[in-house]
């Protein structure tokens, strides 16, 4: 056993399947949940992500308190949760942005911030909810850390522990260079695909174009079945980044356009062809 008890803020899936492969791995004795919905707390505990629903207070006293909850939220919770630790407590989170995550756990933990561990597991789905939750999601999947310079190292260690005992690979980078990296690798694609799917619904006609699309176009919009208020969140606190990538984007886009433009066969030719042998070194790296 890692840890005698966790307490989860947001139950969904990442929280939930967190406390699933530790309860399977017997790195938990208690689970805690705590939320703003009741309902979703009883859910969680009826299927046994949680093993009660706790306030802030009880949190505070649980040995790792693990966010897993929009980005935006970060600062408020942490300073309701702030006044209820308990020495020695260790925070961590799973946001998908960890610049202004950091920044966030600083202005509301203060002297505690050596107590949070940044954390953000790359595993996911586009299903949310506590019934989403698996034990499996982790893995064999990567978790980065993003340590500060002033975060103990005894608080990485544990939850490195935690995280490892998931199924998970760990690895550490700057919070600075997380946010370039996420931007171009995971939050870009998501806009991408909303962007898609609201364009072609607000179309008179959209309705015939839902009609017949098929396996690609699903296969490249399953990510816009993702939490909106998720995603909103994460595109405002990486927003210099994904500016960036939006435009880099919206260059390949436009050189794509005037090939088309020209008829230079030759020249989307090497671009796929390019995109696809990148895609295929991608893929031979992988599990799947």
């Amino acid at each position: 056993m890692i840890v005698e008890s966790l307490a989860l803020v947001g139950t969904g899936l990442i929280g939930g399947s967190f406390a699933l492969a530790l309860k399977q791995a017997g790195a938990v004795r208690e689970v805690l949940g705590v939320g703003r919905t009741p309902a979703r707390l009883d859910e969680a505990r009826a299927l046994g992500l949680i093993d009660r629903a706790a306030d802030w207070a009880e949190a505070g006293q649980a040995d790792v308190i693990l966010l897993a909850l929009p980005v935006g939220e970060t600062e408020a919770v942490l300073r309701q949760l702030a006044p209820q630790l308990k020495p020695g407590a260790i925070v961590t989170d799973a946001g998908s942005t960890k610049a202004n995550v950091v920044a966030a756990a600083r202005a509301a933990l203060g002297t505690r911030f050596a107590d949070f561990v940044p954390g953000h597991p790359i595993a996911g789905s586009e299903q949310s909810g506590p019934s989403a939750a698996r034990a499996d999601l982790y893995r064999g999947k990567r978790v980065v850390l993003t340590p500060q310079a002033d975060t103990r190292a005894d608080a990485v260690a544990t939850v490195r522990a935690l995280w490892e005992a998931a199924g998970a690979q760990v690895e550490t980078l700057g919070a600075e260079q997380h946010d370039r990296i996420f931007a171009a690798v995971s939050h870009l694609p998501h806009l991408a695909a909303f962007a898609l799917v609201d364009e072609l619904a607000q179309r008179a006609d959209s309705e015939t174009f839902f009609r017949f699309a098929a396996s690609g176009f699903r296969d490249f919009t399953r990510i816009a079945g993702s939490s909106p208020e998720m995603w909103r969140d994460i595109a405002l606190a990486n927003q210099s980044a994904v500016l960036a990538e939006i435009d880099a984007y919206v260059n390949a886009l436009q050189a794509i356009r005037a090939a088309v433009a020209a008829n230079d066969a030759a020249s989307l030719q090497a671009t796929f062809a390019r995109a696809r042998a990148a895609r295929e070194r991608w893929m031979n790296t992988q599990d799947v």
